[in-house]
């Protein structure tokens, strides 16, 4: 018979049920019991990310005009907080790739999963590219403007020109077709592609502002307006990199 320990490590091993797992339900060991339980729960988490990662490449597929056509997806990171850019990220991905399971929109995922993710997505994407709008870009379009343009320019800069591109919420004029998809990193696989790079991306550039702006927290809020981001701008006063048309930064220098 063999010990709890062996068929734990038999079961890490073991990616699809096989007939020998059915002699487990009968063994009359508590731990033998668990371990085929969490084994079970585990395949049943996996079967339900790929058959999310499926549908998401489904709905880009839906797209494609023909076999072979590239699709891009585009997404931001960054429209809402008070300080630092908008950053933007165009991605097309092959028409498989299973690298990705897990992949989702980057707000639900860990700060260690979106690095891992970006990682891979940059590994395996046959093209991507990723655009930073500053702050006063920002100020001198209004953010809608800025955001879309960012969006623009990052697919105009990818390697491959792509046959139709779906961005998240936005309507985007670039050369080729182009579909605003609402929710689009819950739906489609090279949106949520892109919200992972350009999360990541933003998080890094904000880490950085963080060590030269140590008095707003940037590397915990982000740049969002935080009570405590709120607070230091009222005993600070903005930097360069807070967006100058957003209250109350506005207000703030105006009083100043």
């Amino acid at each position: 018979m063999k010990t709890i320990k062996e068929i734990s490590e038999m079961l890490q091993h073991t990616f699809n049920p096989e007939p020998w797992m059915k002699q487990l339900e009968d063994d009359h060991r508590s731990g033998v019991k668990k371990e085929l339980q969490r084994w079970y729960r585990n395949y049943e988490k996996k079967l339900q990310l790929e058959q999310m990662l499926q549908e998401k490449i489904d709905f880009d597929a839906s797209y494609k005009t023909y076999n072979g056509a590239l699709v891009a997806g585009v997404d931001e990171a960054g429209r809402g907080p008070l300080a630092g850019p908008v950053v933007c990220a165009a991605v097309i991905l092959p028409e498989e790739a299973p690298q990705l399971l897990g992949l989702n929109d980057s707000k639900k995922l860990s700060t260690q999963e979106r690095e891992r993710l970006s990682t891979i997505i940059k590994e395996i994407a046959i093209s991507y590219s990723v655009h930073i709008q500053s702050a006063e870009r920002i100020d001198l379009l209004n953010i809608y403007a800025a955001t879309r343009e960012s969006m623009e320019i990052a697919v105009h800069t990818l390697d491959s020109r792509p046959d139709i591109v779906l961005a998240d919420a936005m309507k985007l004029q670039v050369g080729c077709m182009a579909e605003s998809i609402i929710k689009g990193d819950a739906k489609s696989l090279a949106i949520a592609a892109a919200s992972i790079l350009a999360k990541t991306t933003r998080d890094r550039l904000m880490d950085g502002l963080h060590e030269k702006f140590p008095m707003y927290n940037f590397k915990k809020n982000a740049g969002y307006g935080t009570g405590e981001h709120v607070e230091a701008l009222h005993l600070h006063g903005p930097c360069e990199h807070h967006r100058k048309t957003f209250e109350p930064v506005k207000s703030i220098l105006e009083r100043r």
